[in-house]
């Protein structure tokens, strides 16, 4: 697990992302649609 502490600035950023369901200084919560596009990409090896 990472200690990364995320600034003001990328929080602005990431927030802004269609796959990014919440964050805060300490993680990323990923939507659905993003979990089931990664599994699916994952399991076709990419």
């Amino acid at each position: 697990m990472s200690k990364k502490i995320f600034s003001s600035e990328e929080i602005k950023k990431l927030s802004i992302n269609k796959y990014v369901k919440n964050i805060t200084e300490k993680g990323i919560t990923y939507t659905n649609e993003f979990n089931l596009h990664f599994i699916a990409e994952y399991e076709i090896g990419k």
